[in-house]
């Protein structure tokens, strides 16, 4: 089933791969990331080409606080196949709320995406400034 799904729907060169899958989730390996809008990698879906019904809404970090310093270990680089910290881009996967207020995102533990070979690993950061649970509406500018 998972050949078909990758072969007939997605291309190859699209799809994301996690040896060890992400937490909660350890056996689903691939995944594709898809715009929910086609002018911006601000938000993505992130949907399982294993199972349609498994998705994951992640957003870039960066976007919602510039100055996010993900330090990963030297672990966390041979996993992804590189010490090339430039081919790294980073996701962190937000739970959509009613409200701001009730919408969080993830800085603890970012997806951390090898854009070379594809490589995908979620992290947990040592840094204790990120927390698993960052509500939307901290990020807010002022005046929006």
């Amino acid at each position: 089933m998972e050949e078909v799904m990758k072969s007939s729907l997605f291309v190859e060169e699209e799809l994301i791969y996690f040896r060890e899958g992400l937490f909660g989730f350890e056996e689903y390996k691939t995944f594709i990331p898809l715009p929910v809008d086609e002018t911006s990698d601000v938000v993505l879906c992130l949907q399982s080409t294993q199972d349609p019904g498994l998705s994951f809404i992640i957003m870039n970090p960066f976007y919602l606080k510039e100055d996010y310093q993900p330090d990963l270990s030297p672990a966390d680089y041979k996993k992804l196949g590189t010490e090339d910290a430039t081919l790294l881009s980073f996701y962190v996967i937000c739970v959509i709320g009613t409200s701001s207020e009730k919408s969080t995102v993830n800085l603890k533990c970012p997806i951390v995406v090898n854009t070379e070979n594809r490589q995908a690993v979620q992290v947990i950061l040592a840094s204790e400034e990120y927390r698993m649970r960052h509500t939307l509406n901290e990020f807010q500018k002022k005046g929006e």
